[in-house]
């Protein structure tokens, strides 16, 4: 007899190649609900967008990359949460997402968050500490859109959040890549120069049997799939493989 989990995971998969070809021409309502800096809780999954201040970023000076947090804004998240809905039973806000800094206090109520080009972001002393109780009280931050010794950057930071902290290579055995896909590989391409990612992850307790507080798409732009399903524009176009990974990352961090 054929096991019916694979056969779930088959449909999913199936279904959700159709459901990106849909979105490639559906068009998009207006944006005004997306990146709005408050709105109230109403219990809904809604996507976070953290807003970020830059200084140094690794080891060089980040001019100009101030605003690099915004990158892939809004058709990232909008396409990403168009899925998310079709495709589980997650109660999706399909009507906006938030743009937050890591003191705002409407933090605590979202249960993830995305940092776009970790890089160049700097953190001050009263936002490391707000970020570590965030993280320690059940948060989950993921870091996507970053490259060769912009890593560098990211750990330094994040060892002001979480001194005691240490980063962990993942590979497709742990289970956030298996929280709702069994993905073919979690190694597709970054979509300008090709470079294969690698996947780093904070642990409670760095104990690697425990929740992940943390990951980082190393040598990768996920998001970047997102803005531009079925359009056309990247070189090489695993969108599907990156959708599946963005989901999985939500179930898991909903999950855990």
């Amino acid at each position: 007899m054929d096991n019916p989990l694979v056969a779930i995971r088959g449909w999913r998969s199936g279904l959700l190649v159709a459901v990106l070809l849909a979105t490639s021409v559906a068009g998009r309502s207006g944006d005004e609900g997306w990146g709005k800096s408050e709105r109230s809780y109403d219990g809904r999954f809604t996507f976070v967008r953290l807003r970020w201040g830059s200084g140094f970023g690794g080891g060089r000076r980040s001019f100009g990359m101030g605003d690099a947090w915004n990158h892939d804004f809004p058709r990232a998240e909008q396409n990403l949460m168009l899925l998310l809905n079709d495709l589980t039973a997650i109660d999706v806000n399909r009507e906006g997402s938030l743009i937050l800094t890591l003191d705002d206090p409407q933090l605590f109520k979202y249960p993830i968050v995305y940092m776009w080009e970790p890089g160049y972001w700097t953190i001050g002393d009263q936002e490391a500490a707000r970020f570590r109780d965030y993280l320690l009280k059940g948060g989950f931050v993921i870091f996507d859109d970053f490259e060769r010794e912009h890593l560098y950057n990211l750990q330094a930071q994040m060892q002001r959040v979480l001194p005691e902290a240490r980063w962990v290579k993942l590979d497709e055995s742990h289970r956030i890549f298996d929280a709702f896909f069994r993905m073919k590989s979690i190694y597709f391409p970054h979509p300008f120069d090709g470079t294969l990612p690698t996947y780093y992850g904070i642990f409670e307790d760095n104990d690697p049997s425990k929740r992940l507080l943390a990951i980082a798409n190393h040598n990768n732009d996920v998001a970047e799939y997102w803005e531009f399903a079925g359009q056309g524009f990247l070189a090489v176009d695993p969108t599907e493989e990156a959708y599946k990974l963005g989901i999985n990352y939500m179930v898991y961090g909903l999950s855990h």
